[in-house]
């Protein structure tokens, strides 16, 4: 189950229990709209609840990164996780947003609020 609220400067999507491929496609949706109608926006992940993900969400994942390649400024994931830290570095391989692992919720926010919606310069 996911939770994904605009807020100044960023989308925020917080993920609970487990992350499926119906909660990813939400997700696109959401910020497909923000890209079309605001430009590019930064992300924040709050990973710190999610127990697992699912095998088809991970290969939508892929796919919308590559379609995706260019349309974030920062993407902040907070996690405690290793194998969630090890994807999202994979993800900078498909990306060209700065892509920043946080174990810490308020740094994480700090840090992609210094961008702007528009993926700006600080």
């Amino acid at each position: 189950m996911i939770s994904v609220t605009h807020e100044p400067g960023y989308v925020s999507v917080a993920v609970f229990n487990e992350f499926t491929v119906h909660d990813f496609r939400q997700f696109e949706d959401d910020v497909r709209y923000k890209i079309n109608f605001e430009g590019k926006p930064n992300l924040l992940f709050d990973m710190t609840a999610m127990v697992r993900y699912t095998l088809d969400m991970a290969v939508e994942e892929y796919k919308f990164a590559k379609t995706h390649r260019n349309d974030f400024g920062r993407v902040a994931v907070v996690t405690t996780d290793q194998w969630v830290a090890w994807s999202a570095w994979v993800n900078t391989l498909f990306s060209e947003a700065r892509i920043e692992i946080f174990d810490n919720l308020e740094e994480a926010v700090n840090w992609v609020r210094q961008d702007g919606t528009q993926g700006a310069a600080a």
